[in-house]
């Protein structure tokens, strides 16, 4: 899904309908920051707030998830692209919390070998390789640098540890 060109298409059809952001977060009960996010291609609207959206703008929920007006001879294609798309998305949603768990079981390991001096590294390697694969996936789909960044920080930790593996 592209957050930006959705988000553009998102405040040109507030504009139309003579709304400010305020007065669309009202509408949906949400805040005036979260609908600046959406319309800064900063990220997507919870998925519950789809329909209430497409209402208040009079625009299809495909509409927006395609971050365009629809043809009618395209309908059945976009809708089809959307819903791959958006299958995506909660895929990777789902797997944030099992991405924040293993990061933070990565950070114990390591914590309790380093004060043990147990040799852990190629356990807390493999975790480490985990979540750099998780998050340079991300990456790719999203173009979220955060997921960047943090991919490559688990890059270096598991170069890190290999090499103390490898080492000791």
């Amino acid at each position: 899904m592209d957050q930006e060109k959705i988000g553009k298409f998102i405040a040109k059809n507030r504009k139309l309908k003579n709304l400010t952001q305020e007065e669309l977060a009202d509408k949906l009960g949400i805040t005036k920051n979260a609908v600046s996010k959406w319309e800064r291609g900063l990220c997507l609207m919870d998925m519950s707030l789809l329909k209430p959206l497409s209402e208040i703008l009079g625009l299809s929920v495909n509409d927006i998830l395609a971050g365009e007006k629809i043809e009618e001879k395209d309908i059945e294609k976009k809708s089809e692209e959307n819903i791959i798309k958006l299958t995506e998305l909660i895929n990777l949603k789902s797997m944030k919390y099992g991405i924040i768990g293993m990061a933070l079981f990565s950070i114990i390991l390591m914590f309790i070998s380093f004060c043990k001096d147990i040799q852990m590294s190629s356990i807390v390697s493999l975790l480490c390789a985990y979540n750099m694969i998780t998050f340079l996936s991300r990456y790719k789909l999203q173009k979220d640098k955060t997921d960047l960044f943090t991919g490559i920080i688990f890059f270096i930790a598991v170069i890190c540890n290999t090499t103390t593996f490898i080492l000791s």
